[in-house]
């Protein structure tokens, strides 16, 4: 089999590590590098010091072919990144006039006035392929030491984006021979990771040595990814099919997707198969469910409306619950969420309506409803039916399991 090609994603800026931005750079890097068969096997962040960076380039170079580095390009005093790398390969720095040209034409079209600190931006180390970049000042910058190659681009992410797609994803794919590495992704619900360990574990064990198996566990979720390396992506693509065979049937009614695909667009792909149609109400996920609904194009197929009704009033105006419900039993209730499922479907003529109503917390449980108490409802013309939840003592997760618990329940309604 062909050798594994391996890189590391170094990411500099002391803005990553204050948490003050999130680093997708290093997430998007990954995927896009998985497709051409690169392994990457280290992501680093770091902070704007010469120390760190010099430390960094020594030691990424002995794990990995390839470092691949963003950030630290700009135009400002605390971006050093050229001229560390410049000490590192032990160069001077250079003038391109073609870089500056670039960033004269940038500043052009965008009606803004050069500066000093701009016309910086033109000098790269002696020894770097500059990559110019058509949608900012910071060029892209390839270097060769031996057989490890060194890339810095920009950390703008549409900027990074660019010039990887554009340009530096092809230059490594014609230097390097990787073999293919084939994913298939499998989603579960509704079933732990320790009791879906076991019950897969004699097909686990079964495995070809070719193919490896890690479970991705989040709120509620199993997936399953299963991952086979090879030369041949036809063989590979019939060993993970020919074990997905073998897996469905122990997976049962708990796998409900064969694709990285969230379960509400799994939902949205057969309500408008079906052509039928949901509204939402919601109490204690305030919305959540809504709003993953409606973060996917095309959701006005199936998708009317709904109502956040947080508390008693908008209950009982915007959702006819009657106050006798909830003066007798609470409204975290079964008889409180069948009358917003049943009464948001017929108040918006659809052919399903769910509900939420529940204590997400931390705070508001006593000792008969304590945290995590909720109750969901689903109502079609036929029947309304409602389901009671003991969750955990976490807010988020609450919700985030509220909703996937209805959304499966729909799923499987549809």
């Amino acid at each position: 089999m062909k050798k594994h090609t391996y890189v590391e994603i170094v990411t500099i800026g002391d803005e990553i590590l204050y948490g003050q931005i999130t680093d997708t750079n290093s997430q998007w890097i990954g995927q896009e590098l998985n497709k051409l068969g690169f392994k990457v096997i280290r992501k680093t962040s770091i902070g704007d010091t010469k120390e760190e960076i010099l430390t960094i380039l020594d030691e990424a170079q002995k794990r990995a072919d390839i470092i691949l580095i963003t950030g630290g390009l700009g135009p400002t005093k605390d971006d050093i990144t050229k001229k560390t790398i410049a000490e590192y390969f032990n160069v001077g720095m250079t003038f391109r006039q073609e870089v500056f040209d670039n960033i004269a034409e940038l500043f052009k079209t965008r009606n803004r006035a050069l500066t000093d600190l701009n016309r910086q931006q033109a000098e790269v180390p002696e020894n770097g392929e500059v990559i110019m970049n058509p949608v900012g000042t910071a060029p892209g910058m390839w270097f060769e030491q031996g057989n490890k190659t060194f890339v810095s681009m920009p950390g703008v992410p549409y900027e990074m984006k660019r010039l990887m797609s554009d340009s530096i994803l092809g230059k490594l794919q014609s230097k390097y021979d990787t073999p293919f590495i084939v994913h298939k992704m499998l989603r579960t619900m509704g079933i732990p990771e320790s009791l879906l360990a076991d019950q897969i574990e004699e097909w686990e064990d079964a495995l070809p040595e070719f193919i490896g198996l890690a479970y991705l566990p989040r709120f509620g979720q199993v997936r399953l990814r299963l991952t086979a390396v090879g030369d041949n992506k036809e063989v590979l693509d019939n060993a993970i099919e020919a074990q997905v065979e073998k897996l469905r049937p122990l997976l049962g009614d708990n796998l409900f997707a064969e694709d990285d695909v969230e379960i509400e667009q799994m939902i949205m792909n057969k309500m408008i198969e079906k052509g039928v149609t949901l509204a939402t109400a919601e109490s204690c996920t305030g919305g959540a469910i809504a709003k993953r609904i409606t973060t996917l194009s095309g959701c006005s197929a199936f998708y009317k409306g709904g109502i956040v009704s947080y508390s008693n009033e908008v209950k009982m105006t915007q959702l006819d619950v009657q106050g006798e419900t909830l003066l007798e039993h609470g409204a975290v209730s079964e008889e409180t969420a069948l009358q917003m499922a049943n009464n948001v479907r017929e108040k918006y003529k659809t052919d399903y309506g769910i509900a939420t109503t529940g204590i997400a917390g931390p705070g508001g449980g006593t000792k008969d409803k304590p945290v995590g108490t909720v109750w969901v409802a689903l109502s079609t013309a036929e029947k309304t039916e409602a389901k009671l939840l003991q969750l955990t003592k976490t807010r988020e997760v609450n919700i985030y399991a509220t909703g996937n618990t209805i959304l499966k329940w729909l799923y499987d309604e549809i």
